[in-house]
């Protein structure tokens, strides 16, 4: 069921204040009010409006210093000012700070309901499906993502997503998955790069009982585990050559031959697949199939890095906070607002998952209810590059790993694709999926 909208109403005139507030209620929103800018803040640090609607003129701080305050300390949420005094200059400096809109006393109620509707499009992109709820973001970006994947949902193509690590890859699969007429079928993912190349092909295809040593009873694999359902391949970059082989016959003719099989069995399954690795750049190297990239990419939904979205951060950080409070006993209950506007400004290397962690920290080790600045200033400055993935760490060694072998054979591919144990075209795929060109320690080597 869709939640109804919060909204802060902000003005000094208390008679005016319950009577816009009951208006708005009676228009199906949920209100709280505030008689003065300072209440408004005090009351913004124990709840988040989806919106705020203030009075321009009050005595203390007046409407634009309280919209200074929420731009500084609650980035992106949208701001609505009015005024009995309204003129040309007041609505003037009233939009070139920022405020989402600006409306005269007497309010009219139908400038009033559009203008709530359209600062709502923004901080609500994701609220009018239950499906979207699981992405917090108030981000045009993300919006338009949103919107994209909404229209993608339904058909029954294959989508790849793509956008540096930790950035949402998998929960946007989950998103896909759920707002599809498959939701009521399995969603199974599987790291493509987190296994040998056996153990992979078992897991995608399944195999039989007896068809490898160890296999000592039949495995179904995703591709029929998922049945009916959707199956995300996450790191489908790092897939082998052969592997590639096998995943583009079985997309292409619908079916699978588990190892050991002598026969293959029909499959009916969405396939999603996500890669933070450039793929255009791995097909023109060779590493990657044309066909098999043209089959996974009929769709593509290139998720932001988290600094591209900066107004998020707040509202993911103060998620995070909520699903850790649920979970476990604390005391933390908030952050002070100098650390939000810390949180919004970092560099987030490790995007979404490198904020999540950098919460889970700052909760486990607050001394007070409320998390402040110099505490998240030491654990960012203690994070520095995130903690790398798995596949990040393997193509890290892979990369020393070459650059030490041809240092030794002097670059002498034959010789350093001989001590690998591999033949010279994978050796070179290596090489080129890494940057490396081999003439460079044949030079060194003559000096």
């Amino acid at each position: 069921m869709k939640r109804k909208a919060r909204i802060l109403l902000v003005d000094d005139d208390v008679s005016l204040l319950k009577l816009l507030g009951l208006r708005l209620k009676s228009e199906g929103f949920e209100v709280s009010t505030a008689a003065s800018g300072a209440e408004a803040l005090e009351w913004l640090e124990q709840e988040r409006p989806d919106m705020v609607l203030s009075d321009l003129r009050m005595d203390g701080m007046d409407g634009l210093a309280l919209f200074d305050r929420i731009q500084r300390q609650h980035v992106g949420l949208p701001v609505v000012i009015m005024t009995a005094h309204g003129s040309i200059t007041d609505a003037v400096t009233a939009t070139r700070s920022g405020v989402f809109g600006f409306l005269t006393k007497p309010i009219d109620k139908e400038a009033l309901r559009q203008t709530i509707n359209q600062a709502l499009s923004v901080s609500l992109p994701a609220m009018e499906d239950e499906w979207q709820q699981s992405i917090m973001t108030r981000s045009p970006t993300m919006v338009a993502l949103l919107e994209q994947a909404r229209r993608m949902a339904p058909l029954d193509i294959s989508v790849m997503l793509t956008g540096p690590s930790g950035s949402g890859k998998a929960l946007m699969a989950e998103v896909l998955h759920y707002a599809s007429p498959r939701r009521d079928y399995p969603f199974i993912s599987l790291n493509c790069g987190a296994m040998t190349e056996q153990l992979l092909e078992s897991e995608l295809f399944g195999h039989v009982k007896g068809s490898f040593e160890g296999a000592v009873s039949d495995h179904p694999g995703v591709f029929l585990t998922a049945e009916g359902g959707t199956l995300l391949l996450e790191e489908v970059g790092e897939l082998s050559s052969s592997l590639q082989i096998k995943l583009l016959r079985a997309l292409e003719q619908q079916q699978v031959r588990p190892l050991g099989a002598t026969r293959s069995i029909k499959t009916d399954v969405r396939v999603l697949s996500s890669t933070n690795r450039d793929l255009v750049s791995a097909m023109e190297q060779g590493i990657f199939r044309d066909d098999l990239f043209y089959r996974l990419n009929v769709v593509n939904l290139n998720l932001p890095a988290l600094q591209q979205r900066p107004e998020d951060i707040p509202l993911l950080a103060r998620h995070a906070l909520d699903r850790l409070r649920q979970r476990q006993q604390t005391q933390v209950t908030g952050f002070a607002p100098e650390a939000l506007s810390m949180l919004a400004t970092a560099s987030w290397p490790g995007n979404v998952r490198q904020l999540l962690n950098v919460v889970e920290q700052a909760v486990a080790l607050a001394s007070a209810p409320v998390i402040g600045p110099q505490l998240l200033e030491g654990i960012l400055a203690g994070s520095g590059e995130p903690f790398p993935t798995f596949n990040e760490a393997r193509a890290e060694f892979e990369r020393l790993y070459l650059h030490k072998i041809l240092r030794m054979t002097e670059g002498n591919v034959s010789q350093a694709a001989g001590l690998a144990g591999r033949n010279r075209t994978d050796f070179y795929k290596l090489l080129n999926r890494h940057g490396i060109e081999a003439g460079t320690y044949k030079e060194k080597g003559k000096g």
